[in-house]
């Protein structure tokens, strides 16, 4: 079976485009694409329904995902943002000042009109600025989306408020992984032991500063 299927894709014919033909091929930004909540994933439904007939069909995404507005024309005062967990929603369409996020290039501050990036986000201090109101948050990972209509989507793995973290068990933890990295015996054990070291150094690092 999976040879059929890679001698298919081996087979597929392919066409090549010259540059000015490639110049105007440009596919829409998901701002630009309507979608319909209440017929949802018509294609799917439709399969489901001739393999399962005699159960309904799960929703899918598209049924849940609201169309963003366009980019405006002029620089909105407000940046929206949806800072989401696997498990939360910390922020939904929640309309602030600025946004600073611990990408692996830096910190990095994203403000209304900040033009569109994707940055992936590593250990580090995730602050939420609204007037003279700052909400803290300490991420593990993840990825912040910034889009041109100064939306900007942010999923991190794990994320707790500053003031919820116990400076004491930090440091606790900051000296374990300190010596489990310095007896570390194989190559396993060190990468383990840095990661503990980077993560509550980082924590150290959001507290203190």
């Amino acid at each position: 079976m999976f040879r059929q299927v890679a001698n298919r894709l081996l087979t597929r014919s392919t066409t090549t485009y010259s540059a000015p033909a490639a110049a105007t091929i440009r596919r829409p930004y998901s701002t630009e694409v309507a979608t319909d909540a209440a017929a949802g994933d018509s294609d799917f439904v439709e399969a489901w329904k001739k393999v399962v007939p005699n159960i309904d069909p799960p929703k899918t995404p598209i049924q849940y995902m609201k169309p963003r507005p366009p980019t405006p024309s002029t620089l909105p005062s407000k940046l929206t943002v949806n800072f989401v967990l696997p498990y939360a929603s910390e922020l939904s369409q929640t309309e602030v000042d600025m946004v600073i996020v611990p990408a692996t290039t830096g910190q990095m501050g994203i403000l209304p009109g900040h033009v569109p990036t994707i940055a992936e986000l590593k250990p580090g201090l995730l602050s939420v600025h609204e007037g003279n109101d700052v909400k803290k948050y300490f991420i593990s990972s993840g990825f912040a989306f910034v889009h041109s209509n100064s939306y900007a989507d942010i999923l991190a793995v794990e994320a707790v408020p500053l003031d919820r973290i116990d400076p004491a068990q930090v440091q606790k933890g900051l000296s374990e992984f300190t010596q489990k990295l310095s007896s570390a015996s194989t190559e396993l054990d060190k990468a383990e032991a840095q990661i503990g070291v980077d993560v509550h150094s980082a924590l150290n690092s959001a507290l203190t500063g």
